[in-house]
């Protein structure tokens, strides 16, 4: 590495290239939800307007932004990282939670990607 990069330059490329990096990796491998306060709240990543919102996991709001990336065709991939979420992190989290009143919402079906 060139000696004339910023420090916070170094430490990000180091921190890219640790095991387990979250984000966007160079195989293109992208996570959506970023668990905050002991999953009751989420930073939602769209990546169709690019976006980053910052939600309760118990919220209409939540279960609609969840609808809006379905319908755009990444449904299935946020349900295997709730689901990813649900077998990792402690059960008072309530990932499992979040995720069944999702499915009770439809956020994952084909009428949510018809609407």
């Amino acid at each position: 590495m060139a000696a004339n990069t910023s420090k916070t330059a170094r430490a990000s490329v180091k921190a890219g290239q640790g095991k387990g990096a979250a984000g966007l990796s160079v195989l293109g491998e992208f996570k959506y939800l970023i668990p905050l306060n002991g999953g009751k709240h989420v930073y939602l990543r769209n990546l169709t307007d690019g976006k980053t919102l910052h939600l309760a996991t118990g919220s209409e709001a939540f279960t609609e932004a969840v609808k809006a990336l379905a319908a755009a065709g990444h449904g299935e991939k946020i349900k295997v990282e709730i689901e990813g979420l649900a077998a990792k992190q402690p059960a008072e989290q309530g990932w499992d939670t979040t995720l069944k009143s999702l499915e009770e919402a439809g956020a994952f079906s084909a009428e949510a990607v018809a609407a």
